[in-house]
């Protein structure tokens, strides 16, 4: 009778089992905005960055001059995440209110926008770096430490204090703005400006839509 071969002791029934999988790493938080007033106009991001346990270790806030607000929400995912990776964290959750980030980072939207397109890249190549990157969609009401933070960014570079309100603005006759033709530009549901315009914060305007060429 031929003699079995034997087999290697641990072999058999759990020989092929697969090795025991690694805890996969505690992820920081950080709540993400960025604003423009105008749209675009002077523009802005806050970040709010906290650890697994929930402990806030970094609140960043920076004016990055006269852009959308799209852009401006582009800008505060890269600052976050240019933070974690600098700080050796290797699994980050994005929170932010921004609807289209969201949806163009889960690849449901496409990135028509030329402006975007560029800090989109970078932000997919860098999310691409974490062993874990999660990135949702929350309301305005959650993110606003991230939303304080970019307002007091403008804030203080207007020169004003967050803390205080600014006064009420007087109009006076020397002060009013005669009437202007502006040439602006409609692109991705956005209507640029072609020239810069100094106006007060919250002033209304009309705008007379008239093609000048065809698109």
């Amino acid at each position: 009778m031929p003699r079995r071969p034997s087999t290697p002791r641990g072999k058999g029934l759990f020989g092929d089992a697969p090795a025991e999988l690694k805890p996969a790493p505690a992820a920081y938080r950080a709540n993400i905005d960025g604003g423009s007033r105008g749209n675009p106009g002077p523009a802005s991001y806050g970040v709010v960055i906290r650890d697994p346990r929930g402990e806030l270790v970094a609140k960043l806030k920076k004016y990055i001059g006269r852009m959308t607000n799209n852009v401006a929400e582009y800008y505060g995912l890269i600052a976050a995440m240019d933070y974690a990776q600098s700080h050796g964290v290797r699994a980050i959750r994005i929170e932010s209110d921004s609807e289209l980030l969201v949806k163009q980072m889960h690849g449901l939207y496409k990135v028509k926008s030329a402006e975007l397109q560029p800090l989109f890249e970078r932000a997919k190549k860098m999310s691409q770096a974490f062993d874990s990157f999660r990135i949702d969609h929350v309301y305005r009401e959650q993110n606003r430490e991230a939303d304080a933070l970019a307002n007091e960014a403008l804030d203080e570079t207007a020169g004003r204090s967050a803390s205080l309100p600014s006064a009420p603005r007087l109009e006076t006759p020397s002060s009013r703005t005669e009437p202007r033709r502006i040439r602006a530009r409609f692109r991705s549901g956005v209507l640029y400006l072609l020239e810069d315009v100094d106006l007060p914060d919250g002033t209304e305007v009309e705008i007379l839509i008239r093609p000048l060429r065809k698109p």
